[in-house]
């Protein structure tokens, strides 16, 4: 009997939570991550093209866990780059981004780049443009130190989650509910992946992902993006080969052999 009184306790309970949970999700400013520009030079710089995808990736897995903000889920940016035929276009001005923002519902845009020098130190450098007034704010600058693509990624993320005070989403946005996770079960389903690949990127941060694999991690999530889950598994298993405990590819591995049966 008390296990049953227990139990209708819980369920109550969970019910008068839940609206004030809804509530607090919808006052929850939305953020998205565009692929970061190559601002590489010399001859190789076209060598480095991917590589914005993975670091976009990467940094969406890990701001993913601050709970003062919803992070847009990479796959729905992937199908409005599409959609607005600019997959291929490789640096994405700010009123442009200010254009993507409203159709993923987005109030923050983080925008960025990179420099590889070919020799394992990598430059990146990020910005957060503010879809309702274009305004551009929190400029970071951050190189790798030891070709250690992850880390970098880390500090970039504690910075932006640190430093971006987001205030509570207006009215005037909330009219339109945002396209991003968390808004529907499959974007709790994808939201529930990304905190999975957070957390074992957390616990992979004692291995170095360096420039190379980051680069082939990158070039996986594009054979994926393009509908090839064979080639895109070949490519996941190469970087657990060299990365075993490395959460994203873990999880895309899975997500593409799925697909791909």
């Amino acid at each position: 009997m008390r296990v049953r009184t227990s139990m209708k306790a819980w369920v109550l309970a969970a019910l008068v939570a839940a609206p004030a949970l809804a509530m607090a999700q919808a006052n929850t400013p939305v953020v998205a991550v565009l692929y970061f520009d190559n601002n590489s030079f010399g001859k190789d710089h076209g060598d480095y093209d991917g590589l914005g995808k993975g670091i976009a990736d990467l940094l969406i897995n890990d701001m993913a866990s601050n709970a003062s903000m919803r992070v847009v889920e990479r796959d729905r940016i992937q199908s409005i780059l599409q959609e607005q035929s600019l997959v291929q276009t490789k640096t994405i001005d700010p009123q442009t981004a200010v254009r993507l923002g409203k159709l993923l519902g987005a109030q923050y845009m983080i925008t960025g780049g990179f420099m590889s020098d070919g020799k394992g130190t990598l430059l990146v450098t990020s910005r957060v443009i503010s879809v309702e007034t274009g305004a551009i704010t929190n400029p970071v600058k951050l190189q790798s130190k030891g070709d250690d693509v992850l880390a970098l990624i880390g500090q970039l993320s504690t910075k932006l989650n640190t430093e971006l005070k987001l205030p509570a989403r207006s009215a005037a946005l909330d009219r339109k509910p945002p396209t991003s996770v968390g808004e529907t079960p499959a974007a709790a389903k994808q939201a529930g992946h990304q905190a999975a690949a957070t957390t074992q990127v957390a616990s992979a941060k004692s291995q170095k992902l360096d420039v190379k694999t980051a680069l082939l991690y990158s070039k996986a999530l594009d054979e994926q993006d393009n509908g090839n889950p064979k080639k895109a598994a070949e490519l996941y298993r190469a970087v657990l080969e060299k990365f075993p405990e490395f959460g994203p590819a873990q999880q895309n591995l899975a997500k593409v052999q799925k697909s791909g049966h």
